[in-house]
């Protein structure tokens, strides 16, 4: 998923308003972050194979560090943990280390079963969502929408920026989500690992959406 991960991010908001946007997408995009640094490392690998899915000409056969059950519970415990070590927020260190987890949970969802349960474990799991183009937007499409609406409903702009800023990041997700479905496959390897970094550019993003808007629901302290 791509939006999908990002719908995550936004309801956590309500779960944990101390915590900023930016933090919370650092968490559920953490996988994806690690990822394109494995790629292009060659600790991890990929292969182009259009046709693979529906929605993705990518063949995962080789990324347990990143993408693996065990170690995915293993980074959102690093998450929380550092998290926690500097702002001393419990709960938003749990959200943030859930927010690590639920990416494993929704890339199970879509990916065939190529998603590893341990480094050496060849036991993978997958329901296939991508497998339809169809299904795979109409699902991810509807946990966009709703956490765009918990984001917006629970939040409100402090001034213009605040309005056009937050409504830019969803427009911009939706544009890059469209593109990765229905765009041509990457040239090459070392291409989706730098393309994959673009993701960063959401996390500065999120802090200065949050800088701009404010929590309706009372609880109004510093963000973190």
């Amino acid at each position: 998923m791509f939006v999908g991960h990002f719908a995550v991010a936004l309801a956590a908001k309500k779960a944990a308003p101390k915590v900023s946007l930016g933090t919370l997408v650092l968490s559920t995009q953490f996988l994806d972050l690690l990822w394109p640094l494995f790629l292009i490392t060659g600790v991890e690998h990929v292969r182009i194979d259009p046709g693979n899915t529906a929605i993705t000409p990518l063949d995962f056969y080789d990324y347990p560090i990143s993408h693996s059950l065990l170690t995915v519970i293993g980074w959102g415990a690093l998450v929380g943990t550092i998290y926690f070590a500097v702002r001393r927020y419990a709960r938003g260190a749990w959200i943030l280390a859930a927010g690590v987890v639920s990416h494993w949970i929704l890339d199970a969802i879509s990916h065939r079963p190529d998603m590893p349960l341990a480094p050496g474990l060849m036991k993978f799991v997958g329901l296939g969502l991508w497998n339809s183009v169809l299904a795979s937007v109409i699902v991810e499409g509807l946990l966009f929408l709703i956490g765009v609406c918990i984001y917006a409903r629970i939040t409100s702009a402090v001034d213009w920026k605040g309005r056009f800023a937050y409504w830019a990041f969803v427009g911009a997700l939706a544009f890059f989500w469209l593109v990765n479905i229905f765009g041509p496959p990457p040239p090459n390897v070392d291409a989706i690992g730098w393309v994959g970094l673009t993701i960063l550019i959401f996390v500065p993003r999120g802090y200065w959406i949050d800088e701009h808007r404010t929590v309706r629901t009372g609880n109004t302290s510093a963000q973190a």
